[in-house]
């Protein structure tokens, strides 16, 4: 009877970690609609839609910024899948790489995105960890106020923050840039920059600073090949790959 308490016990923490959890944190689900990648299954519901980036926007290129990578991956196995995240030069603009939580809507006047920002989500985890690949290219594209990055090496970001919100944060981005640390609403935030190579897979961790004791009801996740891409600054040679996140606690 001992021994059959003690595995519901440990079965009733599996579930309840595994719900402290996003879905779709390991990048193992993709499907394709026409020619874009989707970090979400065909059919999805509403609780399978957790990640976007900005790839529908720009299907009439028959371009991908962000897509499954099959073959380069931190834990291999059979449906095992990572994000290939890539910045690119179209023409007249710079797209840079982005895998965000939130929903994507459409691209304005290729000056920017029209998106909402972030998941429900209640947990106070300690941090994020998982694991990144990341190849800098020389940034060849700038735009004021970031001139001087011309010739430099480009920097990729991550970024975890928690917010309580009574409603997602629905944002044009060429209408102004948004800085999380402005937002009252911050409750925790957790940024690690990318500066350098990496010969390979890197294990990480980012520990979550709170500042102030509140449960939230949104989390914001953003994985960017070009951390100043927003400002159509960056190298269209960048790539990063993530694999494997999770929340700690």
């Amino acid at each position: 009877m001992k021994k059959v308490s003690v595995i519901l016990a440990i079965l009733c923490l599996c579930q309840v970690l595994q719900a402290q959890q996003l879905y779709n944190m390991d990048f193992d689900v993709w499907s394709k609609q026409g020619l874009s990648w989707n970090p979400f299954p065909k059919g999805a519901s509403e609780d399978q839609l957790v990640w976007d980036s900005a790839n529908r926007g720009m299907k009439v290129l028959g371009i991908n910024t962000t897509m499954p990578e099959y073959e380069h991956v931190a834990v291999p196995g059979p449906g095992k899948a990572a994000a290939k995240i890539v910045s690119r030069k179209i023409t007249w603009c710079f797209a840079a790489g982005s895998l965000f939580t939130g929903h994507f809507f459409r691209v304005v006047n290729f000056s920017g995105i029209e998106m909402d920002n972030g998941t429900p989500f209640k947990e106070r985890p300690k941090s994020l960890s998982g694991y990144y690949h990341y190849l800098p290219g020389v940034v060849n594209c700038t735009k004021e106020p970031y001139l001087s990055m011309k010739g430099k090496t480009d920097i990729g970001q991550i970024e975890v923050a928690l917010y309580d919100w009574t409603h997602v944060l629905h944002r044009v981005t060429s209408e102004g840039h948004f800085d999380p640390e402005a937002d009252s609403h911050l409750i925790g935030r957790g940024v690690m920059k990318l500066t350098k190579a990496t010969d390979d897979y890197v294990h990480f961790e980012i520990p979550i600073v709170y500042r102030k004791d509140a449960t939230p009801t949104y989390v914001g996740i953003s994985l960017l090949s070009s951390a100043l891409g927003e400002f159509f600054t960056g190298s269209s040679n960048s790539v990063l790959y993530v694999d494997e996140l999770q929340f700690n606690y």
